[in-house]
């Protein structure tokens, strides 16, 4: 499968939040496009330790995550890798896309010099569980969140 991986582009966001809103989970808490997408969408480019990446296939958007460089004090002042937000356009799931896209990304923060790759996943995400242990993942730590607003 020719896919590519970059940097995400102002005209792809429509394609993103579309990409992010087909799920169950997180279409109420995405919405549909608009003005705070935009904006999040302008921070995030702005901002060198945040990269919104996408996966095209024939010139579309097919795939998308957020890549977040965190810096730190704990494990010798290195980086680690916030990887968020990962989708893959429901009808090339199970091809491989979401290895090759978790594999890259593991690779960027590699060359960035992070220490550790780390990510959320709901707890009713399943497959997404099996996924990520198959990837070498481990569920070491209980995530907790607390919504403001």
């Amino acid at each position: 499968m020719p896919v590519e991986l970059r940097l995400a582009r102002p005209g792809d966001l429509p394609a993103i939040v579309t990409l992010i809103a087909d799920d169950a989970i997180a279409a109420a808490r995405t919405g549909e496009l608009g003005d705070e997408h935009r904006a999040a969408f302008d921070a995030i480019e702005a901002d060198p330790g945040n990269e919104l990446v996408v996966a095209e296939l024939d010139g579309e958007v097919v795939g998308t995550m957020q890549l977040t460089y965190i810096p730190g004090i704990s494990r010798r002042g290195s980086l680690r890798l916030q990887i968020e937000a990962v989708r893959v356009a429901a009808p090339l799931r199970g091809r491989g896309l979401g290895r090759r896209m978790m594999e890259w990304a593991v690779e960027r923060g590699r060359a960035r010099g992070c220490a550790l790759v780390q990510l959320t996943t709901d707890k009713a995400r399943k497959d997404a569980h099996r996924f990520y242990d198959s990837l070498g993942f481990v569920a070491s730590h209980e995530g907790y969140k607390l919504t403001l607003g």
